[in-house]
């Protein structure tokens, strides 16, 4: 069998139908909560996100938010003052500048802080279904350990590889059952190797 149709048929058998992790209630709260996630865990994001939005209920309450109390609530998750203010910057572009609605462009979402490449992905592919591919930590390291990507290519570098290798409207299908694999199986420290289907065609030893 084809490497890549192995790694998909086994992503499909552990997680047929993958959605993102992060809680959130209205679309700019997705925005936020992904911004929130660098450097930390969903399940961190997931614990202040409910106290953070149930304070500050709509974009003009969280604008002008006092900073100080916003990264309080966000003490948890590292980084905190830094970004209580990407928080409140979001939160004032998207009330004054976009009608409270998340814009449906790659490019102008990057121009939000706190944005990058992933995180422009994971927005635009949970919200507005488009096919994207973002690689995180756990989506790297799984292409790195299946040979999905070379050891050292960089994180655009795995991003193109794997839309080569998927089809197109699986992209986003495929990055959630990636990550899936990564944060519950092929995890960083002590991966479930004994267990996993895909144990003779990884990398890692």
């Amino acid at each position: 069998m084809n490497k890549v149709k192995e790694i998909e048929d086994y992503l499909d058998e552990l997680y047929p139908n993958p959605r993102c992790e992060l809680n959130y209630q209205k679309d700019y709260e997705l925005l936020i909560a992904v911004v929130l996630s660098a450097q930390t865990t969903d399940k961190r994001v997931n614990s202040v996100t409910p106290i953070l939005f149930k304070k500050y209920d709509n974009l003009e309450k969280l604008k002008n938010g006092d900073v100080t109390e916003i990264a309080e609530i966000l003490r948890p998750i590292g980084s905190f003052r830094k970004k209580a203010t990407y928080v409140k910057e979001i939160a004032k572009r998207l009330d004054e500048e976009f009608s409270g609605k998340v814009p449906n462009d790659w490019e102008v979402l990057q121009t939000f802080p706190g944005v990058g490449r992933k995180t422009a992905n994971v927005v635009l592919s949970n919200l507005y279904d488009r096919p994207a591919i973002a690689v995180d930590t756990h989506v790297e390291r799984v292409s790195k350990r299946l040979g999905l990507a070379k050891l050292d290519d960089t994180v655009l570098e795995v991003e193109q590889k794997l839309m080569k290798k998927y089809a197109k409207k699986n992209w986003s299908k495929r990055h959630h059952q990636m990550v899936l694999f990564g944060r519950y199986h092929c995890k960083a420290v002590r991966p479930d190797c004994e267990t996993c289907a895909l144990k003779d065609i990884c990398k890692h030893k």
